[in-house]
């Protein structure tokens, strides 16, 4: 295997799985019935649910070092490389608001922050960092990791100490408890910045994709990019699973030691949660990185390839459908909740979460067939 210049099997699969279970708990039947496992936690502490946004970024930030070493490799200017990711950033954050103003594009209260956002500016600052740091030496890419190291170190440090020293006016030192969720320096740099009308309409006060935390969040993202150095280092390849795997092991473990100084959290995404989710992902990387590229097996390799090969335009047309489904109403009720109460409801004998979660799967299952039939066809959407 050429680890300089071949696709990884193993990301696209591991982005298909991303994927698709971003899908499963992004659309449940009700809001008001899901299973403990597919929601968030409330605000300290995870579940497997907010494992999957942090998957995401990381396997962005080894997305980013396949790709970029191709441009690099391929002698293609600096200028054109810095050019493409502006580009890329730019839509990336450009359908983000096109998500969430549709349909009626309110630009007074539209939402600023947001998921594909955070992934573009993420992705940003983690391409350019790279390109800072990587030179090309006799037709090789040579990349200090204790670098990026130091780099995602930095990050992780200077964000606590803003979060746990610097304080916040009118209140003092940041507020981290659950009752006090806009109370921390987060949510007030938000609210001057964004201004409350362009925060999350569930709180209006704070956001859980805002400015400062996007700096640990690059920090994920960074970390990825390391996994993504050591899978392609000439060495053995059994050797890289087994080192990769006891690192993220390691690292996840490390997060539970800080989150006695910061606790784990999402919202706020903490070192500790950069920790303990970028120790899973790894994890999760070396297992189908010897499962798919060195064993070359199959075993539900498929689907997951369908969604992994398309992954933002799924989530980006599936969000779209999502809302029409609310949108569109008999008789004052969507078509969402008329299938949900009165189909599913009535053949799961209104056993409200069963019934809530079938819907979710259901929804998934569309979109694999559709997804299916880009696969096909090789229609794969590039930003």
């Amino acid at each position: 295997m050429n680890t300089q210049t071949q696709r990884l099997t193993s990301l696209d699969i591991f982005r298909g799985i991303t994927i698709a279970s971003m899908l499963l708990v992004n659309n449940p039947g009700s809001w008001s019935y899901i299973y403990p496992p597919l929601k968030h936690a409330e605000w300290h502490g995870w579940t497997l649910t907010d494992l999957i946004f942090p998957f995401f970024l990381f396997i962005v930030g080894v997305a980013i070092k396949l790709s970029l070493d191709k441009y690099i490799l391929a002698n293609v200017k600096l200028s054109k490389i810095l050019w493409r990711i502006l580009r890329r950033s730019l839509l990336l954050f450009i359908l983000g608001l096109i998500l969430h103003g549709f349909p009626y594009y309110n630009l007074a209260e539209i939402r600023i922050p947001g998921v594909l956002q955070r992934i573009s500016l993420c992705y940003f600052f983690s391409a350019l960092i790279y390109l800072a740091v990587v030179e090309k030496e006799n037709g090789q890419i040579k990349v200090s990791a204790t670098t990026i190291v130091c780099i995602v170190f930095s990050l992780l440090t200077l964000y606590y100490i803003l979060m746990t020293f610097v304080p916040v006016p009118g209140i003092g030192r940041s507020i981290l408890s659950a009752d006090r969720k806009d109370a921390n320096l987060a949510a007030y740099i938000d609210r001057i910045v964004f201004t409350e009308k362009h925060l999350w309409k569930s709180s209006r006060t704070w956001d859980p994709e805002g400015l400062l935390s996007t700096i640990p969040a690059i920090g994920t993202t960074l970390t990825g990019l390391l996994c993504a150095w050591w899978i392609k280092q000439k060495i053995d390849e059994y050797k890289k699973v087994i080192v990769l795997f006891a690192v993220g092991f390691l690292t996840f473990l490390s997060s539970f030691f800080c989150d006695i100084f910061m606790p784990i959290n999402k919202s706020l995404w903490t070192p500790a949660y950069v920790l303990l989710s970028s120790g899973l992902a790894a994890c999760m990387l070396a297992i189908c990185y010897w499962f798919y590229d060195i064993e070359k097996k199959i075993f539900l390799s498929k689907p997951f390839l369908v969604f992994g090969t398309n992954a933002i335009t799924v989530f980006f047309l599936s969000g779209l459908f999502a809302r029409i489904l609310n949108l569109i109403k008999i008789s004052n009720i969507s078509i969402k909740q008329l299938f949900y109460e009165k189909i599913l409801l009535l053949i799961t004998f209104h056993k409200y979460r069963l019934a809530s979660l079938i819907y979710a799967i259901l929804f998934v299952l569309l979109w694999y067939g559709i997804m299916s039939a880009f696969y096909k066809k090789k229609i794969f959407i590039k930003l």
